[in-house]
């Protein structure tokens, strides 16, 4: 379902890749002992890029961090494209799933309010939902593995205003599922709820190698406007999907720059001698930096297994042969 995005004469169609990292999103759970950060891009760094790439507005979405936004605006203080970010990670508390929210328009005030909110994602929506601001679930079925019922798991989509339904590191049929709902859910709803929920899209990148090659556009003129715009729901994603390529591809960079950080170039989470054991560690591993291709590879199969039971179980409703779901019906009542 696209929105109707019209121009006007004085507005145009801007674009911003909505999921973005930076080196502020230091926690990576893959060997914790390592001390590895999650991405090593430069703030600044992702926002020339962006903008080199065609995005026209620009934020940056680092894992419960505000700091790399801060530090784009600290120095490039005239930047009045740029939007404070944030992926919100939080736990679903049926099954202790972890769930991501894409946070736009975010505050120091409010990054502080919801971190001791996120072991129970309700109550961080319900913060997000106080404080007016737009925000939107992120990846949709990425962390799911079967730890609860699917109809259970699915209540979530009661209680967002907005999707991701293209992620630049998804598989195509997992971006398409996700879509296929919320365009099933925008028929399903009536009046002033037809645009729910809204659709967005962004990259996911975790190094400088595919920011704003996937993207979100509204017609707007300012990053206000582009945010109430996507309020509104008048915007679309656009862009590419993702697979084990993509997700690889940035693996083996954060990889690169981590081997840098341990020589002293780039950001440094070490000390001289954890960074040394660290270093031997690297070094013994190199034989085996075939996994980094393996294992994305591996988590994809088991990404398209997800959404074809996925698939499977919501063709019925979206294929309008079941026209009523326990978690649609209460989606109604929320909107």
């Amino acid at each position: 379902m696209s929105p109707d995005i019209r121009m006007t004469t004085t507005s145009q169609i801007l674009r911003a890749d909505l999921h973005v990292h930076s080196w502020h999103s230091t926690e990576n759970g893959d060997l914790p002992f390592l001390k590895s950060r999650d991405c090593y891009s430069d703030p600044v760094a992702v926002y020339r890029t962006a903008k080199a790439r065609g995005m026209d507005i620009v934020t940056i979405t680092d894992h419960d961090s505000i700091d790399g936004c801060l530090e784009v605006l600290s120095r490039l203080p005239d930047a009045d494209d740029f939007i404070i970010g944030e992926e919100v990670s939080c736990r679903l508390p049926d099954g202790d799933i972890e769930v991501h929210l894409g946070v736009y328009g975010m505050t120091e005030a409010l990054h502080r309010d919801l971190q001791p909110l996120r072991k129970n994602v309700f109550e961080v929506i319900a913060a997000l939902r106080q404080a007016g601001v737009f925000f939107a679930l992120n990846h949709l079925l990425h962390f799911y593995r079967g730890q609860i019922e699917l109809e259970s798991y699915l209540r979530l989509l009661a209680e967002v205003p907005a999707l991701e339904v293209r992620n630049g590191t998804m598989v195509a049929a997992h971006n398409e599922l996700v879509e296929r709902i919320v365009a099933h859910l925008g028929r399903s709803s009536s009046g002033a709820a037809a645009r729910w929920p809204v659709a967005i899209g962004g990259s996911d990148a975790h190094t400088l190698r595919r920011v704003g090659r996937t993207w979100t556009e509204a017609t707007a003129r300012t990053a206000e406007e582009f945010l109430s715009a996507l309020k509104d729901g008048l915007c679309r994603p656009g862009g590419e999907h993702g697979g084990a390529a993509a997700v690889a591809g940035d693996a083996y960079g954060v990889i690169l720059r981590y081997y840098l950080s341990l020589l002293g170039i780039g950001p440094s989470d070490h000390r001289p001698l954890h960074r040394a054991g660290c270093l031997a560690f690297s070094l013994a591993a190199l034989p085996a930096q075939f996994l980094p291709w393996l294992i994305p590879a591996f988590k994809k199969r088991q990404e398209l297994k997800v959404v074809e039971r996925a698939s499977a179980a919501l063709t019925p409703w979206l294929d309008g042969h079941k026209t009523r779901v326990a978690w649609l019906d209460m989606s109604q009542e929320q909107v």
